[in-house]
């Protein structure tokens, strides 16, 4: 996720915390301690109440944490490849690849909510020992909120809609009755649209009626909207590219940057234009070293472009998505670490790039190649 920063490990596994992270922690500790705290516990200084509020927020960041961890531990352990987690303001989030059959990614799914309702367990049972065992009024307040937050996100994401957890189980379930996983990413995406749809509705009432809730319901509702209509696209490329090679879809000849050219050169002596914004560059000896893009350097002013250099703007070739020109493109797809572009590379020369526009126009023009349920 841009904007994140690396963070640690857990487990061997990468942890990232987006900006927006400690944009929930603060809100969240506000809210505590100006308003839910005061009214469960009255009488106590802000100071207290402060001091508590943080500690709330900081407890269930830590539970979202678990419940990423959870996914991302489970995944690892069936062989399914994690790259990092990261946090932010909307949750968390698991980068990893695609579970190979149905009953590991209900597994992968599944384990999710139940960390967050056995924490949501445990911590109320912790609140009630703590109330009514040792009369710890305010650190009680602060657990049985803890407890009941983790129960209502348990019981959220559940929801059978993508890309909440509920909606990969949904998925899982799809694909095991119909043996089409794309399919079944298409039936949970559009179900999460939906929701989205409804939460940003329902957020859009709450704001006219004076809450603020209805922001966080707004942006759930816009989350879950712009990531399931992702998952419905991704499907329809992948029904669309079945069974097709790298090089069948491929761009070649190439426009290529020169890594060593500054960007005025690069930007007042490109001849060819390239019908895409990202172009291959290349080094001395014409092997692939990274991609630039284009409007990146153009956005660099005018007085610096002569100091600056092609590969100091360009993704390295190791951040890249490289392919054969023999591989199959729907697993290069699954497998992907990075983004398209592709860069296709043969004997490490390059000899071809597929975008995403290119993956998009096969997508509106190829007629699948399986027969679909009615």
């Amino acid at each position: 996720m841009h904007g994140s920063a690396p963070l640690g490990r857990i487990f061997g596994i990468p942890l990232r915390f987006h900006w927006s992270a400690p944009v929930l922690i603060l809100v969240l500790g506000i809210g505590l301690a100006g308003q839910t705290l005061p009214a469960w516990v009255p009488g106590r200084s802000a100071a207290a109440y402060g001091f508590a509020g943080v500690v709330g927020a900081l407890l269930l960041t830590v539970s979202l944490l678990l419940h990423e961890t959870a996914h991302a531990v489970t995944a690892r352990r069936a062989g399914v490849r994690v790259d990092d987690m990261t946090v932010f303001a909307l949750g968390g989030i698991t980068r990893m690849g695609r579970p190979p059959n149905p009953r590991l990614q209900f597994a992968v799914a599944g384990i999710g909510p139940l960390t967050s309702l056995a924490l949501g367990g445990l911590s109320v049972a912790a609140g009630l020992g703590a109330l009514r065992t040792l009369h710890w009024t305010l650190p009680a307040a602060v657990l049985l909120w803890t407890g009941w937050t983790n129960l209502l996100l348990g019981v959220f994401n559940l929801l059978p809609a993508a890309p909440l957890d509920g909606g990969r189980i949904l998925q899982a379930a799809v694909w095991w009755r119909r043996g089409d996983r794309e399919r079944a990413e298409q039936v949970a995406g559009r179900v999460g649209q939906g929701a989205g749809l409804l939460l940003s509705a329902a957020g859009w009432l709450e704001l006219l009626h004076g809450s603020t809730a209805g922001i966080w319901l707004m942006l759930i509702g816009l989350f879950m909207w712009t990531s399931a209509t992702a998952e419905v696209r991704r499907a329809a490329l992948v029904t669309a590219v079945r069974g097709m090679r790298i090089k069948e879809v491929m761009n070649s000849p190439l426009v290529t940057a020169p890594d060593w050219l500054t960007a005025e050169r690069l930007l007042t002596g490109l001849t060819a234009r390239p019908h895409h914004p990202v172009v291959p560059a290349i080094d001395f000896e014409g092997r692939p070293s990274g991609l630039v893009d284009l409007r990146r350097l153009a956005m660099i002013p005018p007085a610096r472009r002569a100091e600056v250099h092609v590969r100091d703007v360009a993704t390295p070739l190791g951040r890249c998505l490289v392919a054969a020109p023999d591989d199959d493109l729907v697993e290069v797809l699954d497998n992907a670490t990075a983004r398209p572009p592709i860069l296709v590379l043969d004997d490490g020369r390059l000899v071809g790039i597929i975008t995403l526009e290119d993956l998009s126009r096969i997508a509106r023009t190829r007629v699948p190649t399986t027969p679909r349920d009615s």
